[in-house]
């Protein structure tokens, strides 16, 4: 007895992906290498993101950019300062997501494994950014805070995505409000876990909440083209929405890497109470404020030359308490801590228009990746190789420039990025995985308690790809 006959208009089932085995075929093993690059599990549009943020961190390091305007095409790579990196921690928190069993959340038998295998992940990356800060090349080094944010986002492996979204947009409007504050009262407070992750280079309030957006991220169906194309719309309104907020306020969105260590007594600069008379006082200099006492005052104790002011001194009603008020609130950087969109500002402004950036940069890869494939590969063998690409990098400008230096042109930055988008394509051609990725894999699979077979996975998504987050 046949069953029923398919209705004429049904659509015939589509036809199974073609393995990776079929497509490369019997063409040579160098061919054979790349042709299986990039095909599923992996997702070769993160791989490509991945690789645009360590080429964009390079050109940050050494390149010799001028601020950002948008009629003259040659200061769009001032773009790489602040947003590169940013990049790279969206595309780290996809990465974990895809780690941990992508769109599926992992179940919770597989918690305390999931869990060892971050934290192992994350001593290696701490320890890798160790030894690199030891090179004195006054890099910021992002790894050191890495390691720390592969444990912080151990308790988020099982939350859905809307709770990953909301929190991350708390921590991006609330967090850096919340931290200045906490400076401003913690005015005393030092010490190297102050410094790694609340007022440093790289505050957690925005890496977590980049983090937690990647998370999210992952969780979705990347090899959708309505995903990529999302993530493309939304990425652009939130770079609309940030950055404009910081252009209403005056808060421009342009990279001070190019002055930030130059002198406040500049040429045309005008430098208020420069036409006052110290010669008689002993001052201490920041790059914030200039603090200065004469030289009779004694400054560890009460003196009669130290002047106090209070709100009351600019009046008493309540129409002059709220100006003084405001003054103090900006004064503080309260005021900035949500309307700066400069780069490595920490400003709301920035985690949503850079952050917003990283997004379309995203999504964009996500739709190239396919047509572009061959163009792109070099580029996603890059960021297939993110920790040794890093630290190569690192290590070469420590070679060529020593402690502190600087490139003169763009020289390097070219050379650098060429050299390892050839030197990676072989690579993955060649051997597979890159070695500091070899190396916190087996960080990771030690801390989980078994240092030779590889992860094992339950169910693995379609789209997820090795464990090489960086």
């Amino acid at each position: 007895m046949t069953g029923p006959a398919p209705a004429p208009d049904a659509a015939p089932a589509p036809a199974p992906a073609p393995s990776a085995d079929a497509l490369t075929g019997t063409a040579p093993p160098p061919v054979r290498g790349l042709r299986r690059f990039g095909r599923p599990p992996r997702v070769m549009g993160v791989d490509v993101a991945r690789g645009v943020a360590v080429i964009g961190m390079i050109g940050a390091h050494v390149g010799v950019t001028e601020a950002f305007r948008w009629g003259d095409v040659s200061t769009w790579t001032d773009l790489v300062h602040g947003r590169s990196s940013l990049l790279f921690a969206l595309v780290a928190g996809i990465s974990i997501a895809l780690l941990t069993g992508g769109r599926t959340l992992p179940a919770r038998e597989r918690l305390p494994r999931l869990r060892l295998l971050l934290v192992g992940r994350g001593a290696v990356v701490f320890a890798l950014g160790v030894a690199l800060e030891l090179l004195g090349t006054g890099i910021a080094v992002i790894l050191t805070l890495y390691g720390v944010l592969f444990v912080a986002v151990v308790p988020f492996l099982r939350w859905r995505r809307r709770h990953l979204l909301v929190t991350a947009a708390l921590l991006a409007l609330v967090g850096p409000f919340a931290l200045t504050v906490l400076g401003y009262v913690a005015v005393d407070a030092y010490g190297p876990g102050i410094d790694l992750v609340l007022f440093g280079s790289y505050p957690v309030t925005v890496w977590l909440a980049l983090l937690l957006t990647g998370l999210a991220i992952g969780r979705s169906h990347l090899l959708s083209r309505r995903t990529a194309v999302r993530l493309l719309v939304v990425g652009v309104a939130l770079c609309a929405v940030g950055y404009g907020v910081a252009g209403l306020t005056g808060r421009s969105a342009a990279s001070s890497s190019g002055s930030s260590s130059s002198s406040s007594y500049e040429e045309g600069v005008t430098v208020p109470g420069g036409d006052l008379d110290l010669t008689d006082w002993t001052c201490w200099s920041s790059p914030d404020y200039v603090d200065c006492y004469p030289d009779s005052a004694d400054v560890s104790g009460s003196s009669e030359s130290t002047v106090s002011f209070t709100p009351t001194d600019a009046g008493t009603g309540a129409v002059e308490q709220l100006g003084v008020l405001a003054e103090i609130l900006h004064d503080s950087g309260v005021v900035d801590a949500v309307v700066d969109a400069s780069p490595h500002s920490g400003g709301s402004a920035e985690i949503v228009g850079s952050g917003g950036f990283a997004m379309a940069i995203v999504g964009g890869a996500l739709l190239l990746s396919r047509p572009l494939r061959w163009v792109l590969l070099p580029v996603a063998a890059l960021g297939s190789m993110p920790l040794s690409a890093y630290a190569a990098h690192v290590v070469v400008i420590a070679v060529t420039l020593g402690a502190a230096g600087t490139a003169p042109d763009d020289t390097l930055w070219v050379v650098l990025s060429l050299s390892l988008l050839v030197a990676s394509t072989l690579w993955v051609q060649v051997v597979g995985r890159g070695p500091l990725e070899r190396l916190a894999a087996a960080g990771a699979r030690a801390m989980a308690g078994d240092p030779r077979r590889p992860t094992p996975r339950a169910e693995p998504p379609r789209e997820a790809p090795r464990p090489d987050a960086p």
